[in-house]
């Protein structure tokens, strides 16, 4: 086993986060890696209200070709 910490710091607000909290957000298009962020849990959720708010209201609730993954 590695003696690496299990603790970095939130790409936004800086503070640890051990592996077992830390969240991975990851942009893609066209298979292609765009972005990467760990976040803490609470940036985390920052971010998906940010995401549902600015992304998320725009479609009709006919249209399912938009979708969240979150790994």
């Amino acid at each position: 086993m590695s003696d690496a910490p299990t603790t970095e710091p939130c790409d936004a607000c800086g503070e640890p986060t051990t592996d077992a909290l830390a969240r991975t957000v990851r942009l893609s298009v066209d298979r292609a890696n765009i972005d990467t962020q760990r976040l803490c849990p609470d940036c985390f959720a920052d971010w998906i209200q940010r995401y549902q708010d600015r992304l998320g209201s725009g479609g009709s609730e006919d249209d399912d070709s938009s979708e969240i993954i979150v790994d």
